[in-house]
C-alpha cells in the first residue's frame, strides 16, 4: 500500500501516510488527528473519512473500539450564494435602513 497516494480524507486530500504521521506524533483520537491533518473538516464534515480515520487508529494504536472516543460533531455549514447578499442590500435599501 503507498500510504502517500491512497487519500484517506477526499474533502480535504488528507492521506493514509499523513494520518499514519499524527499517530506517530502523539495523536490518540479523531480530534487529535483531525487538529494535525484537517481529515474531517471538509465538506463532508467527516462521514466520509470518520470510519477509516477510527480504524487507522485502532489499527495503530492496538486498542479497542470500546476505548477510542467518538469524533467531536458540529452542525453542517451551508454554503450561501453571492446573490442572498446582494438581495439582503437592496431589502434593506428599500426599506430605508441603509
Amino acid at each position: 500500500m503507498d500510504d502517500e497516494r491512497n487519500i484517506v480524507c477526499r474533502c480535504e486530500e488528507v492521506t493514509v501516510g499523513e494520518v499514519l504521521r499524527a499517530i506517530e506524533s502523539g495523536a490518540r483520537d479523531i480530534d487529535a488527528i483531525k487538529r494535525m491533518t484537517r481529515a474531517g473538516m471538509g465538506l463532508c464534515q467527516g462521514r466520509t473519512c470518520s470510519v477509516l480515520v477510527r480504524y487507522l487508529l485502532k489499527w495503530k494504536l492496538n486498542r479497542p473500539d470500546s476505548e477510542l472516543p467518538p469524533a467531536t460533531t458540529r452542525p453542517p455549514v451551508r454554503l450561501i450564494p453571492s446573490r442572498a447578499f446582494l438581495e439582503a442590500k437592496q431589502s434593506l435599501e428599500r426599506s430605508g435602513e441603509i
